[in-house]
């Protein structure tokens, strides 16, 4: 660090920029703490890239997510002196004009680990160097970087049990970084350039429909809406974590699943917050113990990321290229809508669509019936949640569809077929979740309520519901899917064999 500091002063007072991506926050930033350090004036920007090969353009929920992200962090750096310089266009071309127009000593980052953005960084450092500038990477969006986990002279980690075990033999992530109280900023006014915009010139809110109304109701996008979720969820959710994040009804899910997928929180801060509010609160073991297995998961998708391209369109078991998936458009449309016959699916998808996010209890449910009920391929399936998500990650959100499916690593079996009606008796036993998601639903009595085609005529009158007009009728039904998903499979293994 002291090396690269002292490379920077020898710069003069050149301008370094800090390129913001997946990290838009001030505290625990690796790459703005070494941009401080050098005494360098600065200028923050962050770069909208078009979809190009091996890197997705974000969906719509996310988009909507970034307006309000890229928004608090310009408000944060305003608060320090600074602004947020937005600029739209292929990364490597515009922040080279931006580099050649103020003559900057350099550009700084925390580093993403898909194989195409690794890709792109290299070039982007390469150029820099070739022109006498500074460029530096840094370790910032996870626990242990991906290639420091690697079992010696052996393939990479195919199981995340052997793996979570390498993390935790490599102990504790360091401390966070406090956020810069003394940061110098370069004045952006007259700086011109083809690429620069307005946050509104983005374009990343929906106009016609509005359909944000949901997400603007659940989430406030934010640094300081992240604390504000972290502390709320080590007050009302850590406490019985291990058990009650299986039950949709129940307030122990973090939420802070799309405030670490832009960054507003580092995981190194989750886990330390977590570990001391476990210790002071005498929390059990397990529920902590849980928790940052979860950020283990979390890690260990981006380990897949890194090791496997195209994650979100290839299978990582090759078999499952000759799954005999159906294309069957209604059926899509079905679920997508919350229309299946089947209350916990349909519950969950239109918590999806109304707020951008699920329970994780009810994504393997919802995921599993496409692909084993309603034998539609999995890629369909991760299309829609990375459109309708907040929190659509590049990494977690296919690796997690793969696991589903039964074609990823360490994944799910495919023959294991979750029962989405015993999946509602179980973890929705009273039916919170489903009377709230389903209002039409709301007056079945329990026993019916996860299958309300069993529900008796004076109950559906009752209860004010008319099975097909109100509510539909199962899409498919649940043993017969089962044993058309489970001859599916059969074929796709002797395809193998042959």
């Amino acid at each position: 660090m002291e090396d690269w500091a002292a490379q920077a002063a020898g710069t003069g007072i050149r301008p370094l920029v800090v390129w913001f991506r997946d990290d838009l926050r001030l505290a625990d930033h690796p790459a703005l703490e070494h941009a401080r350090r050098s005494g360098l004036p600065l200028i923050c920007v962050y770069v909208l890239q078009p979809a190009q090969e091996g890197m997705r353009g974000l969906g719509g929920a996310a988009s909507w997510w970034l307006h309000g992200a890229l928004q608090a962090l310009d408000q944060d750096l305003r608060a320090c002196g600074g602004e947020l310089l937005l600029l739209a266009g292929s990364a490597p071309d515009v922040l080279g004009q931006l580099a050649s127009q103020v003559d900057a000593a350099g550009l700084v980052w925390n580093r993403r680990y898909g194989q195409a953005e690794r890709a792109m960084d290299a070039g982007i450092k390469q150029r820099f160097r070739a022109e006498g500038r500074l460029a530096s990477s840094h370790a910032g969006s996870v626990l242990h970087e991906p290639w420091t986990l690697r079992p010696d002279g052996a393939p990479p980690y195919q199981v995340f049990s052997a793996y979570w075990r390498a993390c935790l033999r490599a102990g504790e992530p360091p401390l966070p970084l406090p956020a810069p109280a003394d940061l110098r900023f370069a004045s952006l006014q007259g700086l011109s350039l083809a690429s620069r915009r307005s946050l509104a010139e983005l374009d990343l809110l929906p106009r016609t429909p509005d359909w944000a109304g949901g997400l603007r109701a659940h989430w406030v996008p934010g640094e300081a809406a992240a604390w504000r979720q972290l502390q709320q969820f080590v007050e009302e959710g850590l406490c019985g974590y291990a058990e009650g994040r299986d039950f949709p009804g129940q307030a122990h899910c973090s939420r802070l699943s799309p405030y670490l997928r832009f960054g507003h929180l580092s995981p190194r801060q989750i886990w330390h917050a977590m570990s001391a509010a476990a210790l002071q609160h005498r929390l059990p073991g397990q529920d902590l113990d849980k928790f940052l297995a979860e950020l283990g998961w979390r890690d260990f998708c981006q380990y897949l990321h890194y090791h496997h391209a195209a994650l979100e369109s290839r299978p990582l078991q090759p078999s499952f290229e000759a799954m005999p998936w159906r294309h069957d458009p209604a059926a899509l449309k079905a679920w997508q809508r919350g229309q299946t016959g089947y209350p916990l699916v349909d519950a969950g998808m239109r918590e999806l669509w109304t707020t951008g996010w699920m329970h994780n209890r009810v994504r393997m449910v919802v995921a599993s019936f496409l692909v084993k009920h309603l034998l539609l391929d999995w890629r369909d399936g991760e299309a829609w949640f990375w459109d309708t998500l907040v929190d659509a990650d590049p990494a977690s959100n296919p690796a997690s569809w793969q696991w589903v499916a039964g074609c990823g690593m360490d994944a799910a079996p495919y023959f294991r077929i979750f029962n989405p009606i015993l999946q509602g008796q179980k973890f929705d036993a009273q039916g919170a979740y489903v009377r709230h998601w389903l209002p039409e639903l709301a007056k079945l009595p329990d026993r019916a309520l996860q299958q309300p085609w069993t529900a008796s005529s004076a109950q559906t009158r009752a209860a004010g519901v008319r099975l097909g007009i109100d509510y539909p009728e199962p899409v498919v039904e649940h043993a017969m899917a089962r044993e058309r998903a489970l001859q599916a499979y059969a074929q796709m293994r002797a395809v193998r064999r042959d």
